[in-house]
């Protein structure tokens, strides 16, 4: 089991969690707007093709239509969001863990620590459920050439406008499917992996860079494989139009299904894929490297 060399501290935790947030967001924002583009891509009519044909003709077309900024359309709501939300989600992960020590010393089992990822989720989902309906709105407008929102905090204002409070959280309950086993699995297999690959006698906190970022990178991608069906029902039902699922996230399961088959609920696997590993790694690089100045700088915090 993991050896836990510091008493945990929430509140570093925190700070150095924003910081990983920021390194994951500039790292891995170009694949999220291929992704979004590729799950909420119409069908195509009969005789039709697709508008994308895949990962690769996406990125070819969002480059050559809208240059090196199309790929990072969209990125102040997330720079805005995923700052505080990964603040937000290591601070619940630190909780998580000092809530099931009797005492400083205790090591955690792996089924503690996918309990404690799994409250990081659900603390997440109140400030990742609007940002992320922000972030496909701007994505999928991008794409579509209308534009109807000026930017995000135009965004926010018509979803309020339109529909109050409940248009701005419109897919909270798929964000919570998505991220509270998913968020359980990327801290487990985390912690998982830097136990597998810290030599005997070693603490975690000798691990080299590469180390950490196979162990990051990987953990991404285990959060992924979990989190990609819910997340595929999430960004069709946010961009949907007012009404179309009556029934939430039944409907779109149902639609989707029915007229693609179960393997449209992976989607977008590739450039998820693709994406986590980088993204994910820069995240727990810079979430140690401050993790580090912070024990340096403040160390009974």
């Amino acid at each position: 089991m993991s050896k836990q060399p510091q008493p945990i501290s929430p509140l570093k935790n925190f700070f150095a969690g924003g910081f990983g947030g920021v390194c994951l967001v500039f790292a891995g924002h170009p694949l999220d707007t291929i992704k979004v583009r590729l799950q909420t891509q119409p069908k195509p009519k009969p005789g039709e093709r697709l508008v994308y044909a895949g990962t690769i003709d996406c990125f070819k077309q969002t480059l050559a239509k809208e240059g090196v900024r199309g790929l990072y359309k969209g990125m102040a709501a997330p720079i805005i969001g995923v700052t505080p939300m990964f603040a937000v989600c290591f601070f619940g992960f630190g909780l998580g863990k000092k809530l099931q020590q009797r005492t400083p010393d205790d090591i955690l089992t792996y089924p503690q620590l996918f309990a404690a990822g799994m409250l990081s989720g659900v603390f997440t989902t109140a400030i990742m459920a609007p940002g992320e309906r922000i972030k496909c709105l701007l994505q999928i407008q991008a794409a579509s050439g209308e534009v109807k929102y000026a930017g995000p905090m135009d965004c926010v204002k018509q979803l309020y406008r339109e529909s109050g409070i409940r248009g701005v959280y419109k897919g909270t309950a798929l964000t919570l499917m998505r991220d509270v086993p998913a968020s359980g699995m990327y801290f487990m297999s985390y912690e998982w992996l830097k136990n597998l690959l810290t030599p005997a006698g070693k603490s975690h906190n000798e691990l080299s860079v590469p180390s950490v970022l196979f162990a990051g990178g990987m953990a991404g991608i285990f959060n992924w494989a979990v989190a990609i069906p819910p997340d595929v029902l999430k960004s069709r039902f946010q961009t949907a139009p007012e009404g179309k699922y009556p029934n939430g996230f039944r409907d779109v399961l149902r639609e989707l299904i029915r007229e693609e088959g179960v393997a449209s609920l992976y989607k977008g696997f590739n450039a998820v894929m693709l994406r986590a590993f980088p993204a994910n790694a820069a995240c727990f690089l810079g979430f140690e490297f401050a993790m580090k100045f912070l024990n340096w700088l403040a160390p009974n915090l």
